[in-house]
């Protein structure tokens, strides 16, 4: 949706090291893509979170979609630091290899199929992807607050202690967002500009 509909994502605009490093665009200039883009995101996957914890699409399957939901959003609420990074690194070098591949296709099926599979293997192996956590994690916040999810949750056994904003911004979203930048700016763009871009530069 984002690279054929035109909108924009900040773990794919970690790309933007490439046109930075050709010097089509200034170091400030990428900076304030990455913090306008980030805090959009940001701001759509909490409206799209709570929308569906309050429209109770949580509510399937008397409620176990609601405590699945909670579950996650704890489970990476709760990780440590160096996990969450290194998974975002993980997650970033997989994503940006994915439109690094669409960008070969002529077409959309073509597109499609590129970026599938990387994609795929990053939420399969269960690596850190900010922006998807923006909504994970508001989601199980938002289901954290409706009574009827709660008790649920409790009764799942799951303890939600670490289920906080503070958790949410401090033991993910930092960690991760550092290691999005570091798998899809350093590992992708600048390796990649530096293998196939740099050497026509000089030539």
């Amino acid at each position: 949706m984002v690279l054929i509909a035109g909108s924009e994502l900040f773990t794919g605009n970690c790309l933007l090291t490439i046109p930075l490093l050709e010097k089509e665009i200034k170091f400030s200039g990428m900076l304030k893509n990455w913090v306008f883009v980030y805090i959009g995101n940001l701001i759509g996957a909490v409206l799209v979170g709570g929308a569906i914890v309050y429209s109770h699409q949580v509510s399937l399957f008397s409620n176990a979609m609601a405590v699945s939901v909670i579950s996650t959003a704890v489970t990476k609420c709760s990780m440590p630091f160096m996990d969450a990074f290194i998974k975002g690194i993980l997650c970033n070098f997989l994503v940006c290899i994915a439109v690094w591949i669409s960008f070969a296709a002529k077409d959309v099926v073509g597109k499609i199929v590129g970026l599938f599979f990387p994609i795929m293997m990053f939420v399969l192996c269960g690596f850190e992807h900010s922006v998807a956590n923006m909504y994970y994690i508001s989601a199980g916040l938002f289901a954290k607050l409706v009574p009827a999810y709660a008790q649920a949750a409790a009764d799942a056994g799951i303890d939600m202690s670490a289920l906080t904003v503070g958790n949410f911004f401090g033991k993910n979203l930092l960690p991760v967002s550092l290691g999005n930048i570091v798998g899809g700016a350093i590992c992708v763009g600048c390796a990649y500009w530096f293998i196939y871009l740099r050497k026509k530069k000089e030539q």
